[in-house]
């Protein structure tokens, strides 16, 4: 899709867009639909690092870059002296990182390195956007690609989408660690199940129950988590530590 062909969307429209999301899989699907709307192949959501030498992964709050990649650039422990994370550390604008960007300030065995990894998945470029929530954590949100350049109009969208994106995860992360801690043994009982993939005919006689009680406890699980269908109850179960 061409940048004339895109539809055009106001910033309080993006803003309430973005406000509507509830939970971590809505933000992903989002900003997996903006990345391809960008031209990107891949996006990221981060914390900043407190600490040297440690995985980019621990720090990822959100991303869609392919599993091998993450992977090998933590095997690599890249992230030691990475110049992109200096750089967030620093500023508190939007940069773009290319072929440039790294040979202006990585060593040549740590660029020879990046450069290889990035090119094979064809997510060289990229522009990272810092950003904070409103307890002052301090993150940063990418996209990754080929594009080799944004508009100064594009950058200025990206970086007020970042902003708002990076403080709406921080909201949903407060409102799923005031989960109440009211759900039932039997409700956490089918969530595990459903969470190891079982129906609930499956569910009903391991645990020697009718499938319709199962269906209630399940259903009563999903509304004590705000979310919409068991397969976001289970989601969430799993990322406030509920069930494993």
């Amino acid at each position: 899709m061409s940048e004339h062909d895109r539809p055009v969307r106001t910033h309080a429209e993006r803003v309430t867009e973005i406000e509507a999301l509830k939970t971590q899989f809505d933000v992903f699907r989002f900003l997996k639909n903006l990345t391809e709307t960008w031209g990107m192949k891949a996006f990221m959501v981060v914390n900043l690092p407190t600490q040297a030498g440690l995985e980019l992964s621990q720090y990822t709050i959100i991303t869609n870059w392919p599993a091998e990649l993450l992977q090998s650039y933590d095997n690599e422990s890249l992230i030691r002296g990475s110049t992109v994370m200096a750089a967030l550390q620093k500023s508190t604008v939007p940069f773009f990182v290319d072929a440039d960007f790294l040979n202006r300030t990585e060593d040549p065995a740590t660029t020879k390195v990046v450069r290889a990894l990035f090119e094979r998945f064809e997510m060289l470029n990229s522009i990272w956007c810092p950003a904070h929530d409103v307890s002052g954590a301090r993150g940063a949100v990418s996209f990754s690609g080929n594009r080799e350049a944004f508009s100064h109009q594009e950058i200025a969208e990206i970086s007020y989408i970042a902003t708002h994106i990076f403080d709406r995860l921080a909201y949903i992360k407060r409102l799923d660690n005031r989960v109440p801690d009211t759900l039932t043994d039997r409700e956490l009982d089918c969530l595990n199940w459903t969470a190891a993939g079982k129906t609930s005919a499956e569910i009903a006689e391991i645990l020697i129950l009718s499938e319709h009680t199962v269906n209630h406890y399940l259903n009563r699980a999903t509304k004590k988590l705000d979310t919409v269908n068991r397969t976001q109850a289970v989601a969430k179960a799993l990322r406030v530590g509920l069930i494993k």
